[in-house]
C-alpha cells in the first residue's frame, strides 16, 4: 500500500515564495551588469564619461600629475604649471634653456623631479641658463641632472624654493645661483662639479646674491638682499672659483655640513667659502685642498663681511694660507672647535673664541 502524503496548504505557499525569490534574484544579477539603458544583457556598459587618469609615477618622484619626455613638453609643462603640480621627467636628454615663471604656494609648491638619467642640457657653456626660475616662487627641484649651460640653475626673485639632490656639472660659469632678492630658499644635497669651463673667475659652486658692481643690472641699483638662504649637505668639487660665494648685501644665511674639494681652484677663487655678507652661520663643513685659504671673510661695503660665525668646520688646506682668514676680524667669530691642517700660515689669523 502506497504511503499517501498530504500537503499542508501553507507548505505550498512557502515553496512558491522560495521559487519566486530565486527568480527575482537571478533577474537582479543580470540587471546589475547593466550601467546604461539599452546595454546588452550580460555585457557591462562603458562609463558615460571618461574620468581623468592619474599620471604614473616617474622614477625620482613620489607621484606625478604631469609626465614629460622631451624638451618641448617640458617647457609646455613649466608654462602651464600651477600650485600642487608635480612634473616628472622621464629618463633622457632635454636640450635647451628652460624657464619657469609660474609660482606655487607654501602649502602647494610646484615640483620638478626625475633621476640623474633625466638630463637638462643647455647645449652651450658660453651662454644661457639651463634652468631659470624667473620670479617663480615655491618650487621644489629634485634629482635630475643639469649640464652644459653658461650657468646651471639660476633663481631670480624666488622665495621658499628647494633645490635638492641635483647633479650640476660642466657649466661655463657657476652651477647654482640665487640672486635678485631670492630669499628663504634651500640648496640641499646637490652634487656640483666642473664649473668655470669658460671663465675661471666665475666658476662658483653656489653663488648667493650679486656683487656690488652688478647691482644696477640685477637689483635696480639696490643691495641684492638675497637673505636667509640655506646651503646644506652639498658635495662640491672641481670648481674654479669658490665652492660657496656669499656676496655683499646678503644676510642671515646658513652654510652647513657641506664637503668641498678645491683641487681646481684658481687665483680668482682662493678659498672654499668667501663670506662678504653678514650674520651667516658657517658650520660643520669639511674642506680639502686650496690654493690659499680654507674660509675667508671680506668687507666690500660697510656693515657687510661682519657678524659671521664659524663653528665646527674642518679645513685640510694643503696650501700656503690660513684655515680661517678674516678680513676684517671685526665682529666675526671663529670658535675654537674649528680645526685646520696643512695650512702653512696657521689655523687662523684671529684668536678663536
Amino acid at each position: 500500500m502506497k504511503n499517501v502524503v498530504t500537503r499542508h496548504p501553507f507548505a505550498s505557499v512557502l515553496v512558491a515564495l522560495v521559487v519566486g525569490a530565486l527568480v527575482v534574484g537571478a533577474v537582479w544579477a543580470v540587471l546589475a551588469t547593466r550601467d546604461e539603458p539599452g546595454a546588452p544583457i550580460g555585457e557591462p556598459a562603458g562609463p558615460s564619461s571618461t574620468p581623468e587618469t592619474p599620471a604614473e609615477p616617474t622614477a625620482g618622484c613620489d607621484t606625478t600629475t604631469v609626465n614629460v619626455s622631451n624638451a618641448s613638453d617640458l617647457q609646455s609643462a613649466l608654462d602651464a604649471a600651477k600650485p600642487g603640480d608635480v612634473i616628472g621627467l622621464a629618463a633622457g636628454t632635454y636640450l635647451g634653456n628652460f624657464v619657469a615663471e609660474a609660482s606655487g604656494t607654501k602649502e602647494q609648491p610646484i615640483q620638478l623631479c626625475g633621476t640623474t638619467d633625466a638630463v637638462l642640457d643647455g647645449g652651450d657653456t658660453d651662454k644661457g641658463y639651463v634652468l631659470h626660475l624667473d620670479g617663480a616662487q615655491y618650487w621644489h627641484l629634485t634629482g635630475f641632472t643639469v649640464t652644459n649651460g653658461q650657468k646651471g640653475v639660476m633663481a631670480d626673485g624666488t622665495v621658499g624654493s628647494v633645490i635638492e639632490g641635483l647633479t650640476v656639472t660642466g657649466t661655463g660659469h657657476e652651477a647654482i645661483h640665487l640672486r635678485n632678492f631670492s630669499t628663504d630658499n634651500s640648496v640641499i644635497g646637490n652634487t656640483i662639479s666642473d664649473t668655470g669651463i669658460e671663465r675661471d673667475k666665475f666658476g662658483e659652486g653656489v653663488y648667493l646674491g650679486t656683487a656690488e658692481s652688478n647691482w644696477c643690472d640685477v637689483s635696480d641699483c639696490e643691495p641684492d638682499a638675497s637673505d636667509r638662504n640655506l646651503v646644506e649637505g652639498n658635495d662640491i668639487s672641481g670648481t674654479t672659483a669658490e665652492s660657496v660665494d656669499i656676496k655683499e648685501g646678503t644676510s642671515d644665511g646658513i652654510i652647513r655640513n657641506n664637503t668641498f674639494d678645491g683641487s681646481k681652484l684658481t687665483e680668482d677663487g682662493d678659498s672654499w667659502v668667501d663670506v662678504k655678507g653678514r650674520g651667516y652661520l658657517i658650520e660643520g663643513n669639511v674642506g680639502t685642498n686650496s690654493i690659499q685659504d680654507g674660509f675667508q671673510t671680506h668687507e666690500i661695503i660697510d656693515g657687510f663681511g661682519t657678524n659671521n660665525t664659524f663653528r665646527n668646520n674642518t679645513a685640510a688646506v694643503n696650501g700656503p694660507g690660513f684655515g680661517y682668514s678674516l678680513t676684517p676680524e671685526r665682529d666675526n667669530v671663529v670658535e675654537c672647535n674649528n680645526t685646520a691642517s696643512g695650512a702653512e700660515e696657521g689655523v687662523m689669523n684671529v684668536t678663536c673664541t
